[in-house]
């Protein structure tokens, strides 16, 4: 969703090295990340460097490769997932990268090879949905996001978020049956139609367009795990840069607020009440003025504006990673229910729906 994303001059270049790392665990991957090691840690021993796999991404495979028992220095390999080619622009998510880092929202990308990138370990506990409803935290976290919302990456232009031309992709790469026919039946009954799906495209670009959102460089895809909070320091960074580009400002907040719910055993009784999000929102607004140069003033309207806006917006993210599993559900070799998670994301669309829909802008 990036297609105004100029890097600022001066942020250094990204080698590009000619190397695959295999995907499958074992020596595989170890020869591999070695090889990419060499160029970067040419100081570090084969023999001495250990590689852990982490396993919390549905999208990627990340493996962290340190030497002995010092994490201080930890180089992430992150190899990119099957045909996730199909859902992510990769040079766009470089060029976010480049630009995040040099407005220090992000860590050091060291380098991109054949078949993923490496880069810099932060430091700190990746988020659960318990931690993102603690005040102390989530302040941290509006602050962050408003802080990525005012950086200026797009030269000129005036941006225009490409949320629908994304969806609309996504829909046309949607299987129309699964081999397995267990997955089929399930497939068939659970998940609409796509004259029905097409339907509340059409229906959601004309009504969420039209809130007044400003477009802005959004993270997209904000979900706990993807939010680093480092105690000590008293601060959060945000990772895996995927999905970021120009975008809708509530969409960014609202698709936030529905990953409260978590990945792995989605509940969505853990959506923020109002109270939290008239909170959330307000230390958000403060900030977003403040790196503005607005001052912090805010206004009672202008937080029920974001209110609505945010929570329309969130309907337009339930379909969008409703349309995005159903593709993993197809190409994915990670062992995750996609087609589980679009039937929850879908459902969840049209229950959210009839609950937001009577909220009306303030005059």
């Amino acid at each position: 969703m990036s297609n105004y994303i100029h890097v600022p001059p001066g942020s250094p270049e990204v080698p590009k090295l000619d190397i695959t790392v295999s995907e499958r665990e074992g020596p595989g991957y170890r020869q591999g990340a070695l090889q990419l090691l060499r160029r970067l840690r040419p100081h570090w021993r084969p023999e001495e460097v250990t590689l852990q796999l982490f396993t919390d991404g549905i999208t990627n495979k990340l493996i962290g490769c340190y030497v002995g028992d010092i994490t201080d220095d930890v180089v992430l390999v992150r190899i990119y997932g099957n045909k996730t080619e199909l859902l992510v622009d990769r040079d766009e998510e470089v060029k976010s990268f480049r630009v995040l880092q040099a407005h220090g929202c992000a860590p050091q990308l060291y380098c991109t090879f054949n078949n993923g990138l490496c880069y810099e370990f932060m430091q700190g506990e990746a988020l659960d949905p318990e931690h993102v409803c603690n005040p102390d935290i989530f302040r941290l976290i509006a602050r962050q996001l408003a802080k990525i919302h005012t950086i200026h990456a797009h030269n000129g232009w005036i941006p225009k978020s490409n949320l629908w031309l994304k969806m609309g992709k996504y829909f046309s790469l949607i299987p129309t049956e699964f081999a397995d026919e267990e997955v089929n039946k399930r497939f068939l009954s659970d998940i609409p139609s796509p004259q029905v799906l097409q339907e509340e495209m059409a229906w959601m670009k004309e009504r969420l367009s039209n809130l007044g959102s400003p477009v802005v460089l959004c993270h997209n895809d904000l979900l706990c795990k993807n939010i680093i909070y480092n105690k000590k320091r008293g601060d959060v960074q945000f990772i895996d840069y995927e999905y970021s580009g120009y975008n809708y400002l509530a969409y960014d907040i609202g698709n936030h607020f529905n990953e409260f719910a978590g990945v792995n055993e989605v509940d969505y009784s853990l959506y923020p009440n109002r109270k939290l999000q008239e909170q959330w929102l307000r230390s958000y607004l403060e900030a977003y003025k403040e790196y503005k140069g607005f001052g912090t003033e805010v206004s009672e309207k202008e937080v029920e504006v974001l209110y609505v806006q945010v929570n329309q917006f969130a309907l337009a993210s339930h379909f969008f990673w409703g349309l995005w599993a159903l593709i993993q559900a197809k190409y994915s070799t990670i062992d995750f229910d996609f087609l589980g998670y679009a039937i929850v994301r879908f459902n969840q669309y049209f229950k959210m729906k009839l609950e937001v829909m009577t909220l009306t802008l303030p005059e």
